[in-house]
């Protein structure tokens, strides 16, 4: 299995995006996902991630107030709004899961499952 991510792009400071992430050819409704990030030189951190029912949904820190993570299970895509970009969240976006309906941490330890990220630029 590999989680697609989609809706990157490039975006002015103070703007906004919402990415997408599915699994092409799989139900992603009974598992935790998780959005991370990777910045050039940098190590792949955790954004937001979301348990299967919603019954555990955490934010890093340096996104709390601007990015909202949700899930559509019928449509089986969570989604990653992000408001008020500004270049320090500039990086690939990669979702992953857990395989299983909650996560004990919103690790890359304990998400995997990756396939390609969508690549996010904030610039002017």
């Amino acid at each position: 299995v590999q989680l697609q991510a989609s809706g990157g792009g490039l975006v002015q400071p103070g703007g906004s995006l919402k990415l997408s992430c599915t699994a092409p050819g799989f139900t992603l409704e009974n598992w935790s996902i998780g959005w991370f990030r990777q910045a050039p030189g940098k190590e792949r951190e955790g954004v937001s991630c979301i348990s299967s029912r919603n019954e555990r949904i955490y934010y890093a820190e340096f996104v709390k107030g601007r990015f909202t993570i949700s899930r559509d299970n019928a449509n089986l895509t969570v989604y990653l709004q992000m408001n008020d970009l500004n270049p320090e969240d500039a990086a690939v976006y990669y979702c992953g899961t857990t395989g299983q309906p909650v996560f004990p941490a919103c690790s890359n330890t304990v998400f995997g499952w990756w396939g390609q990220g969508t690549q996010v630029t904030v610039s002017s």
